[in-house]
C-alpha cells in the first residue's frame, strides 16, 4: 500500500509542477508524505500570490496607459433591462481595451460648421440717439450697422417704426457667419407712442411663419434659411430714474416671442453711484411687470449653466458705452471715447460693462441664443400655429357634410383650400 502510494506522488507532483513551469521537485520518502504536501501547498500558495500581485500591477499599467489615451471618462453604472433595448449601460474610458477614438466627432462637427458657416440674426430697439449703430459696430469691430453701410445715410426722424436689416458675412479664423442686424427706426420717437411696438411684434412672428412654411413643404431645402431674431437688444436711456411706461409694454409683449437683453446706453453719463442705483429699480421695474429677460431662470439645463448665469442675471441690466475710435493708452490702442477727464475704455470693466455685453452675445451664450430660440419660442409658435390650423381644416370638414335639410356648406370647398394654402 506504501509503494502504491509513493508512485501516486511520484507522478502526480512533477505533473502539476511543469504546468505551472515550477521546479521539479524530486520523490520523497513514505515516511516525509505529510511534509511533501505541506511543501506543494506552499509552494502553490506563493505561486498565487505572485500571480496576482502581477496581474494586478499589469492591470494597473494598463489602465494608466487608457487613462492617458483617453481624456473623456464615463461613469460606470449597473447594466439596467429597458423594455425595447434589453441591457443598456455605461462603459469607463479606462474599461476599454484600447483607443477607440469618439471624440473624434467632435473635429468633424467643427469642420462641418466651418464649411457651412452658420447665421445669428440679432435685433437692436431703443430711440434714436442712444448709440445703436455705434455698440452693434463695436460689437462685432467691423462697420455692419444699417448707418455705416449707406455712404448717403442721412439722420431723419422717421414718423412711423419701420424695420430694416441689413447683412453681412463675417469670416474669423476659417469660421463663417452671417450677421444680419435689424434696426427700428422711429420707434419711441413720437409724441403718441401707442402700439409702436406691434410692427416689431408682427416681423417677429413673421420670420417665424417663414420658417414653419418651409418645414411644411413637402420637397424642402436640405438647409432651410434662418431669418428668425435670435436676440433683441433692448436700448434703455441713462435717466437714473425708473422704467417708462413704453419701456414696460415693450419689453413685456416681445419677452413672450424673442430672447431680450436690456441694456442702458451711454453710462458714461452717469456716475457709479447713479449706475448701481438706476441698475437696482430697473431690476425691481422687471420683477414687479413679469418681464423676461434672457437668460431664463427656468432654460438653466444643469448646475454650471445656473451657477454662470446667476452672475449674469446680477449684472442685467449692463451699463455699456461704445465707440469705434481707437486711443493711446500707456503705449497701447484702446477702443474708448476721449472726454476732457480723460478716455472711457469701452473694454475696461472697470470703467463699463461693456465686455459683460460681449461675453453674453457672442462668445459664451450665441449657441444658446440659438437654440432658445427654436427649442422655446419658436416652438410654441409652431404647436399654437398647427393648432389653430387644425380647427379651422376641422371645422372646415364638418362644414362640408350634409345638414339636415340636405345642403351644404357654403363656400366649404373653397375656404377649405384658403385654409390649406396659408398653412
Amino acid at each position: 500500500m506504501r509503494e502504491d502510494t509513493t508512485k501516486v506522488l511520484e507522478q502526480e507532483i512533477p505533473a502539476s509542477m511543469e504546468e505551472r513551469g515550477m521546479e521539479e521537485v524530486k520523490p520523497l520518502a513514505v515516511e516525509d508524505k505529510a511534509a511533501a504536501e505541506e511543501a506543494v501547498e506552499e509552494r502553490v500558495a506563493q505561486e498565487k500570490t505572485e500571480d496576482s500581485t502581477a496581474q494586478n500591477k499589469e492591470t494597473e499599467e494598463r489602465e494608466v496607459d487608457v487613462e492617458r489615451e483617453m481624456e473623456g471618462e464615463v461613469e460606470v453604472v449597473t447594466p439596467c433591462p429597458t423594455e425595447s433595448h434589453g441591457l443598456q449601460g455605461t462603459i469607463k474610458g479606462h474599461d476599454l481595451f484600447g483607443y477607440v477614438g469618439i471624440e473624434a466627432v467632435l473635429d468633424q462637427m467643427r469642420r462641418k460648421t466651418m464649411k457651412a458657416g452658420f447665421e445669428f440674426n440679432i435685433m437692436v430697439v431703443g430711440q434714436s440717439g442712444l448709440g445703436k449703430s455705434t455698440l452693434v459696430n463695436t460689437l462685432f469691430k467691423s462697420k455692419v450697422s444699417r448707418k455705416s453701410c449707406s455712404p448717403n445715410y442721412e439722420e431723419k426722424i422717421s414718423k412711423t417704426v419701420k424695420l430694416q436689416s441689413v447683412s453681412h458675412v463675417i469670416e474669423e479664423k476659417g469660421v463663417k457667419m452671417k450677421l444680419t442686424v435689424i434696426d427700428t427706426p422711429g420707434f419711441g420717437d413720437q409724441i403718441n407712442n401707442e402700439n409702436c411696438w406691434e410692427p416689431i411684434v408682427s416681423y417677429v412672428n413673421e420670420q417665424y411663419e417663414r420658417y414653419l412654411k418651409e418645414e411644411l413643404y413637402v420637397n424642402r431645402k436640405p438647409r432651410i434659411p434662418d431669418t428668425r431674431v435670435h436676440c433683441c437688444v433692448y436700448f434703455l436711456p441713462a435717466t437714473g430714474h425708473w422704467l417708462r411706461p413704453i419701456d414696460v409694454e415693450f419689453m413685456k409683449r416681445l419677452g413672450k416671442i424673442v430672447s431680450i437683453v436690456p441694456i442702458i446706453a451711454k453710462a458714461d453719463t452717469l456716475t457709479m453711484e447713479e449706475r448701481q442705483e438706476f441698475k437696482q429699480r430697473i431690476r425691481q421695474d422687471l420683477k414687479a411687470n413679469g418681464i423676461r429677460v434672457y437668460p431664463q431662470t427656468e432654460y438653466d439645463e444643469d448646475p454650471e449653466d445656473r451657477i454662470l448665469n446667476d452672475k449674469i442675471r446680477e449684472n442685467i441690466p449692463f451699463a455699456v458705452v461704445g465707440t469705434d475710435k481707437e486711443h493711446q493708452v500707456n503705449g497701447n490702442k484702446v477702443l474708448g471715447r476721449k472726454t476732457k477727464w480723460g478716455i472711457i475704455e469701452v473694454e475696461n470693466v472697470a470703467h463699463c460693462e461693456f465686455t459683460n455685453l460681449r461675453d453674453l452675445l457672442i462668445r459664451s451664450h450665441l449657441q444658446d441664443l440659438k437654440d432658445v430660440t427654436h427649442n422655446i419660442h419658436y416652438e410654441t409658435f409652431r404647436v399654437r400655429r398647427l393648432n389653430e390650423s387644425n380647427l379651422t381644416v376641422h371645422g372646415l370638414a364638418l362644414s362640408c357634410f350634409p345638414m339636415e335639410n340636405g345642403t351644404h356648406g357654403t363656400n366649404g370647398t373653397s375656404d377649405r383650400s384658403e385654409s390649406e394654402s396659408h398653412l
